[in-house]
């Protein structure tokens, strides 16, 4: 990589402002002699709604910084069926397997469109073995699967189907500007809440018809917050 590549990735990085690179993301903490480590590039990808990123058992190749959309991690049961595991969302990386050179353990899919960056394998064990920043961005990235891990088998796994559902729209009303959130398919809704598809299709009519929710356009809601809250802490 020239002098110049270096520094137009290094300014493209930090006057990005359509992913919170500058807070967020993987590379938040490097410095421009980072990134004369670089050799590879880091491809800028979009995901389709439904398109997969990658699929669980493949062999690592890169991690993916989320800089705009939602992408869920899939695990698939015995019978077939899929549960949601966790929600990746602007600034969060998906892949962190390829630190440890182990095949990926969900299957990463795009609930909306999803745009990435691409971070090939040789760059992160690279940036990793020679620089102390990255590492501990890293560090901190697997604390944090490990708290949204948690997170969700608390929040989104207990208590009654009525109050996962409400504690599902708090949380993505949670990673945006408004009281607005994108929502899912009532299947996915299922497969992350351990409810049915039914259940959870009454669900969300119920709440439109109690004023909790309002759908804007397909899958697109303003929450009723308040309302959304006190029926998430019953049991």
């Amino acid at each position: 990589m020239k002098k110049t590549d270096i520094a137009a990735a290094w300014q493209g990085l930090a006057n990005c402002n359509g992913c919170g690179v500058r807070d967020l993301a993987l590379f938040a903490d490097l410095t421009k002699e980072d990134f004369s480590l670089i050799h590879l590039p880091i491809d800028v990808l979009l995901f389709p709604a439904g398109a997969p990123i990658y699929h669980v058992g493949d062999e690592p190749t890169a991690v993916y910084t989320i800089r705009s959309g939602l992408v869920k991690l899939v695990q698939y049961l015995p019978g077939g069926s899929q549960r949601i595991v966790r929600l990746l969302r602007r600034g969060d990386t998906a892949g962190l397997e390829v630190v440890l050179r182990q095949p990926y353990t969900h299957t990463a899919i795009a609930v909306h469109p999803v745009l990435t960056c691409r971070i090939p394998q040789a760059v992160i064990q690279r940036l990793s073995d020679e620089t102390p920043r990255l590492h501990q961005q890293l560090m901190q990235r697997w604390q944090k699967a490990v708290e949204r891990a948690d997170t969700f088998l608390l929040e989104l796994s207990t208590g009654s189907a009525r109050s996962r559902v409400a504690r599902l729209f708090l949380t993505l009303v949670g990673g945006g500007p408004n009281d607005e959130c994108d929502f899912f398919a009532r299947e996915d809704v299922g497969a992350m809440l351990g409810i049915t598809t039914e259940t959870a299709s009454r669900i969300v009519a119920e709440f439109k018809r109690q004023g909790l929710i309002a759908e804007l356009h397909p899958n697109h809601f303003r929450c009723n917050v308040t309302g959304l809250e006190n029926l998430a802490g019953e049991p």
